[in-house]
């Protein structure tokens, strides 16, 4: 694993947390019993399987 070999200042620190983002999943429409939901794509397939349930 890496280590720093020196410590970062407060400001250096606090600009590259800064910098991360957190993307918006995007929703890709599946019908489950004849309805129309639209469900992140990465999981659409437990969706299908029955593994998880659209909460209405």
């Amino acid at each position: 694993m890496a280590v720093p070999k020196r410590k970062m200042s407060r400001s250096n620190t606090r600009h590259r947390r800064a910098q991360w983002k957190a993307a918006v999943p995007d929703l890709v429409p599946i019908v489950i019993d004849g309805r129309e939901h639209r469900v992140p794509r990465a999981l659409v397939r437990a969706y299908q399987r029955g593994l998880l349930h659209p909460d209405d």
